[in-house]
């Protein structure tokens, strides 16, 4: 989808509709129906990424004058190999959903990945490594033992965990 960032223009504040011209209106329909967000996000430059973070600027236009994202069920993923970025994009995610969109965030995942050096086949050869950068001088992406998601069973566990809260609420609150 193309949605970009948000472009303060304010058209949005008399109806909470984006008037930029994107795929950003439609899939507001859509969040505004669903029972649950699960926002995704990757770590370029331990910062998260320029999706993700256009997405969550154009929330704006949901919770001017009538927040449209408030009591929503909400969870965040984030991947990027370096954890204290992970930690910190993680809180400020937190902020974002919680204190501006007044969401329900049921839980946070984070995913330890791996520097693209350590799969881009140039790593060894490359000045602009990452990994002469945040490893041992002499380290070779061959000594990397490359990080796979599937053999990462906390992380599985800890996701299997908030999917299953997050079906509980919903089941709950259909109830009511």
């Amino acid at each position: 989808m193309n949605v970009r960032p948000r472009m303060a223009c304010k058209k949005c504040t008399p109806d909470n509709i984006c008037k930029v011209n994107d795929d950003f209106p439609a899939l507001a329909g859509k969040i505004k129906t669903a029972k649950a967000l699960v926002i995704g996000g990757y770590l370029p430059y331990s910062q998260i990424d320029g999706f993700t973070k256009a997405l969550l600027e154009r929330f704006w236009s949901q919770r001017h004058q009538t927040n449209l994202l408030k009591g929503k069920l909400g969870a965040a993923i984030l991947t990027g190999c370096a954890p204290e970025a992970l930690t910190s994009v993680n809180r400020s995610l937190a902020v974002e959903l919680v204190e501006l969109e007044h969401m329900e965030l049921i839980g946070q995942l984070t995913i330890q990945g791996n520097i693209p050096c350590v799969g881009c086949g140039k790593g060894d050869d490359c000045e602009m490594s990452g990994i002469k950068r945040r490893l041992d001088p002499g380290t070779k992406a061959s000594d990397i033992q490359y990080a796979r998601v599937e053999d990462q069973k906390e992380v599985w566990d800890e996701a299997i965990r908030i999917g299953n809260l997050m079906g509980e609420r919903i089941v709950t609150q259909r109830s009511c």
